[in-house]
């Protein structure tokens, strides 16, 4: 089974999740956006990532990531908090199963949870 964080509005998030359906995945879409993760979750999902720099899970393009003062020097633990506050600013899509994750971008990097 595997979790996809998705944005229906986001091509690569669609196209990650055809790959993950066209073979065969179990998978259960948790729109994000709609239901965003807590800290907790961030910080579990940053574990099976493999440890990246915070900073590589958000979406610095985003107009509120400059709005709200971030950049690379803001504490981990601040950049979490404003994930969980603001589910925007998180990059997607994020594949999880069990205690591994990836970032679908591009999408083909959710094949690496197959």
């Amino acid at each position: 089974m595997i979790t996809l964080w998705h944005n229906p509005r986001c091509s690569k998030s669609r196209q990650a999740l055809a790959l993950l359906e066209d073979a065969g995945a179990h998978v259960i879409v948790r729109r994000y956006l709609e239901d965003a993760p807590s800290a907790d979750e961030i910080a579990a999902t940053r574990t099976a990532l493999g440890n990246p720099p915070v900073i590589e899970m958000m979406r610095k393009g985003e107009k509120l990531f400059k709005e709200l003062g971030l950049n690379k020097d803001t504490p981990d633990t601040e950049l979490i908090a404003a994930m969980a506050a603001h589910p925007i600013l998180i990059e997607r899509p994020v594949a999880i199963k069990s205690d591994r994750a990836v970032i679908g971008r591009p999408p083909e990097n959710v094949r690496d949870l197959l």
